[in-house]
């Protein structure tokens, strides 16, 4: 008797975030990104838009581990790879953003402690990053870690970046003009995270896919308002971007399901995934992009660096 025939497939609709069978989650290729004219040999070039004016945005969340130094150069390389002008101002004490992008910013270098402590012009601070044409930097030193003591009792203490940035920024004009300037904030509610706050228009919310990161969360959002009300008005919160997505694991999908309920309008829609790449490149002084540009991570970063420039300029 012939063998009976084997039922047919039902199709299903896949998982966006679930890695395809027979790869790691960390290590499957996502769709391809948008790409730019600085993109590496092998990626088409595609324009991206200038915005009408600078937008300077704070990169933030109290909470350490959560990607935030991580997402601000690589979304700064991003957009500077798309041949935007970028600057990245490390107001980390820990200077890591510094090291990722292959800026000194060992004792004696002029950082940004010489400019929101000691007063000194910021174009002084800043210089270009060698792997990335278009992105310049004022790196951190060690020096910033005592900067919230020495400008306690100063006068204006909360405009010590805003007023040098302004400066600064007014005299590149016409084609000159930077872009973007991302802003890597301390790991804490300090008053050099209070000086971000105040000199940017932006910020963006890193959000590690685990469950503490939604227990810090709150305690932000309240200080962004203060500072709202009391420094700058003009203060919004731009995007949420979740990060170190592990798709094996079910909290990871609850806390990205829970954090675009609470703000349905504000998360990214690209998610960036734990990832081996992004891990590593710090350590060879890189960010993902220039360390492995066909990586996941590095696709992610680009996918969420073009989110940024086009979704999001309603603020």
């Amino acid at each position: 008797a012939p063998a009976p025939a084997e039922p047919e497939a039902t199709p299903h609709e896949p998982d966006p975030f679930q890695a395809p069978t027979g790869t790691t989650p960390t290590d499957a290729a996502p769709p391809a990104a948008p790409t730019s004219p600085r993109a590496p040999a092998g990626l088409t070039p595609a324009p991206w838009p200038r915005p009408p004016r600078t937008r300077v945005i704070a990169v933030a969340n109290q909470k350490g581990g959560c990607a935030k130094t991580t997402s601000a150069v690589n979304l700064a390389a991003a957009l500077a790879e798309a041949g935007l002008t970028v600057l990245v101002l490390d107001l980390d004490p820990q200077g890591n953003a510094s090291s990722a992008l292959g800026v000194p910013h060992h004792v004696g270098v002029p950082s940004l402690y010489d400019v929101v402590v000691d007063r000194r012009p910021l174009t002084e601070t800043i210089t270009e990053c060698p792997d990335v044409p278009g992105l310049l930097a004022a790196p951190a030193t060690i020096d910033l870690a005592g900067a919230d003591l020495e400008l306690i009792t100063e006068v204006n203490r909360e405009q010590r970046l805003r007023e040098p940035l302004e400066e600064f920024l007014g005299t590149r004009t016409g084609p000159d003009r930077i872009d973007y300037v991302l802003i890597d904030c301390p790991p804490s509610l300090s008053l050099l995270t209070v000086n971000a706050f105040t000199a940017a228009g932006e910020v963006l919310i890193p959000v590690q896919c685990e469950y503490y990161a939604l227990e810090g969360l709150s305690q932000l959002l309240g200080h962004i308002d203060l500072v709202r009300g009391h420094l700058n008005p003009q203060l919004r919160i731009s995007s949420l971007l979740l990060t170190m997505y592990d798709s094996r694991t079910r909290l990871s999908s609850q806390v990205a399901d829970e954090v675009r309920a609470h703000f349905p309008d504000r998360v990214a829609a690209t998610v960036i995934p734990r990832s081996v790449r992004i891990s590593e490149a710090p350590s060879h002084g890189q960010t993902v992009l220039t360390y492995d540009p066909t990586s996941v991570g590095a696709i992610r970063y680009r996918e969420a660096a073009h989110e940024l420039t086009t979704r999001l300029t309603d603020v």
